[in-house]
């Protein structure tokens, strides 16, 4: 209400202001012509009563008479500069100092007999004095309807704006408490709709990211405990003499200690590059050689299940800019990934091809596919498709979340397309080295 008001006052002044210096304009020119034709009117009368008298006895009264008759002081001077008249007496018989306003009295065939003086009105309060007692009472008026339009507009508005924002309040109170479900209800379209819009999306990835981290503390609990317990039990068979400390149970425990110390390094790997601490070796390298040595080095699990591993390229492909090392456990969890999902008698194709500034690389398998509703999530950590959670599958759900970061810190991306019963496909990028 503050703003709008100062907005009218300034702009009606502003008004006011332009008008009165307009009408200020054209009543000095209309000063200016009745100056002269007053000036020369007077000029003509004191000429004719020094003609007739002779000299300027007797003109003090006359000119009282015309002071009073054109509302200005009138002074007459004769040609020695000496006041014989003045319409307020206050000059008389003195020598008058101020000589360069004055106009002269002449008289035909002889020079100057006298000088006339008159003072001007101020034409500031005359333009005044005419434009307030014309239009100003209609600006005050205006401005006192001005005002009053703007309290009922800023008590309309304000209430349309605190409204939504009290309720915008009041559910981000809760949602600080805790209450993760709380959302804001807004029909609005304008920015406090899209306010609105950007709460809820927020709130939704605060209860998807609390939900994920339950989720991981359960996780990682039970990807922990399940090693944990049977190395326990191992070590207790033994100690109580149940089993021999035989070379197959201290395989078996070494084992369950290996995938424990693989399950650390994946998170610690994980942590890293979430953080952006991960550090990267990069250099050129050739990306044939480093998908070549991925897939030898997965030959043997994927002949082990009867399926065909190859890879394809797209032409001669130019040097990239990556780790060599984390673009290998990029490929290898994505090729074990698919080996895992893929049923004997399928195949996993390793292609890559050159596109602008990148290098695609894809991982194709004929395997049994993802779920539309798990497409997501399945780059979150510990997220399996495969709800019934056994290790029939294979790992612990962190290496295609692994992949992307790695990807990621790359400066790349990584996406998957899936259908039901014909298989996946897993693409990522990574830059040519310039």
């Amino acid at each position: 209400m503050a703003a709008f008001a100062i907005v009218i006052l300034v702009t009606t002044a502003a008004v006011f202001f332009f008008i009165n210096q307009a009408a200020l304009r054209q009543i000095r020119a209309a000063e200016v012509r009745d100056e002269q034709a007053l000036t020369s009117r007077m000029q003509f009368q004191l000429s004719m009563y020094y003609a007739m008298q002779g000299n300027w006895n007797g003109i003090q009264p006359y000119v009282v008479q015309l002071g009073t008759l054109y509302g200005r002081r009138i002074i007459i001077t004769d040609t020695g500069g000496t006041v014989v008249a003045d319409s307020q007496s206050g000059l008389l018989g003195k020598l008058y100092g101020d000589t360069s306003a004055g106009a002269p009295i002449l008289l035909p065939g002889r020079s100057g007999v006298g000088t006339i003086y008159m003072t001007s009105p101020s034409s500031a309060l005359t333009s005044l004095s005419l434009v307030y007692s014309s239009v100003g009472r209609y600006f005050i008026w205006g401005d006192l309807l001005a005002v009053a339009a703007a309290v009922l507009a800023t008590f309309f508005i304000s209430r349309r704006i605190l409204s939504p924002v009290r309720d915008l309040t009041t559910t981000a109170g809760k949602l600080g408490q805790g209450d993760l479900s709380q959302r804001v209800e807004s029909r609005d379209r304008g920015e406090l709709g899209q306010l609105a819009v950007a709460f809820n999306s927020m709130a939704d990835d605060l209860e998807r990211a609390e939900k994920l981290r339950r989720d991981l503390v359960v996780d990682v609990a039970h990807e922990l405990r399940t090693p944990l317990s049977n190395i326990r039990g191992y070590l207790e068979a033994i100690r109580d003499d149940v089993v021999k400390p035989e070379p197959a149970i201290i395989q078996s425990i070494y084992d369950e200690a290996l995938l424990l110390s693989r399950l650390i390094d994946d998170l610690q790997d994980l942590t890293l590059a979430e953080a952006g601490k991960l550090k990267l070796v990069v250099q050129p390298e050739n990306a044939t050689t480093i998908m070549a040595q991925s897939v030898s080095a997965s030959q043997a699990q994927a002949v082990a299940k009867g399926l065909t591993l190859r890879t394809e390229f797209a032409g001669p492909l130019p040097l990239c800019l990556v780790d060599a090392n984390r673009i290998s456990q990029v490929l290898h969890n994505l090729i074990a990934n698919a080996v895992a999902h893929t049923p004997a008698g399928g195949s996993v194709t390793v292609s890559a091809k050159q596109q602008d500034a990148r290098i695609v690389i894809s991982v194709v398998d004929t395997g049994e596919g993802i779920p539309p509703e798990d497409l997501p999530n399945i780059f979150e950590r510990f997220y399996r498709a495969d709800k019934s959670r056994t290790r029939s599958t294979g790992g612990h759900g962190l290496g295609l979340t692994i992949a992307r970061r790695l990807v990621e810190a790359h400066g790349g991306t990584i996406s998957v397309q899936s259908e039901l019963g014909k298989g996946s496909s897993f693409t990522f990028t990574v830059p040519v080295a310039s």
